[in-house]
């Protein structure tokens, strides 16, 4: 996946950069002077050296303004990236992601199968990358399914509130090999955020990069009933639609 250009770290180079060249043109400044100021009367500096050293004087007065304009351009870039992620307040997305928020004693994600699982395991891991919980994935069939973990890890203990948890999936068919699967996070965005730099949406509990959005639809019903109890399934009675707008939208693992 292209990623976007980080503008913080590239504004904080010209910030570098500029604070360079100022230091070697006062620099500068103060060497021409000070050879102005002590040259020999009788012997005065070259015309042609001297304007040689105002052109190079100049050149790096060029450069500081250069420096200027760009980092005057990289703020501009960060005010229109938000301004334009504003645009997706109210819509539902699907966005490849597997991170989440522990809320309400529960944490929701989707994923989605390349084509027909034999067995899928499902794997979730704390902000320390250890797995709390794990288990077979309860729908192996191809497409798109909705799964909702109830917080408790494999000892049944309950988790509290507020945790970051990630999924994984492993999935094989009948005769071993790998079937393409992925981690998507689905949902209604409720805000819009800037954080080095690069625009950031609010799904609920989840927190994502716009740039890891791949599909944008009208804001939806929500579906009734959600699932109960460690490693709940709750398909998605329109997932053909969602489907055939993620492949018109480039899916990452080309799974369509």
């Amino acid at each position: 996946m292209v990623t976007a250009v980080d503008t913080v770290a590239s504004t904080q180079r010209v910030s570098t950069g500029r604070a360079t060249l100022m230091t070697n043109y006062e620099t500068f400044l103060s060497l021409l002077t000070a050879q102005l100021r002590n040259q020999d009367p009788l012997s005065p500096v070259d015309s042609n050296q001297f304007t040689a050293q105002l052109v190079q004087m100049a050149g790096v007065e060029q450069q500081l303004l250069t420096n200027d304009l760009l980092t005057a351009l990289l703020n501009q870039n960060q005010e229109t990236s938000l301004v334009n992620a504003t645009q997706f307040m109210g819509r539902d997305v699907t966005a490849v992601w597997n991170t989440t928020k522990l809320d309400g004693g529960q944490a929701s994600w989707s994923y989605e199968l390349g084509r027909q699982a034999s067995g899928a395991r499902l794997e979730i891991l704390n902000a320390q990358g250890s797995v709390v919980w794990s288990g077979q994935a309860p729908n192996t069939a191809e497409g798109l399914h909705d799964f909702t973990w109830n917080g408790r890890d494999n000892a049944g203990n309950q988790l509290p509130d507020g945790g970051i948890y990630t999924l994984r999936i492993a999935a094989t068919d009948s005769t071993g090999a790998s079937v393409p699967a992925q981690i998507l996070m689905r949902g209604r965005v409720t805000g819009v955020e800037l954080y080095q730099g690069q625009p950031y949406l609010t799904l609920g509990a989840t927190t994502l990069p716009l740039s890891s959005v791949i599909a944008l639809d009208e804001a939806r019903a929500a579906n009734a009933g959600t699932g109960a109890g460690t490693g709940t399934n709750n398909d998605n009675d329109d997932g053909g639609g969602l489907l055939s707008s993620i492949a018109a939208r480039l899916n990452p693992l080309n799974l369509f």
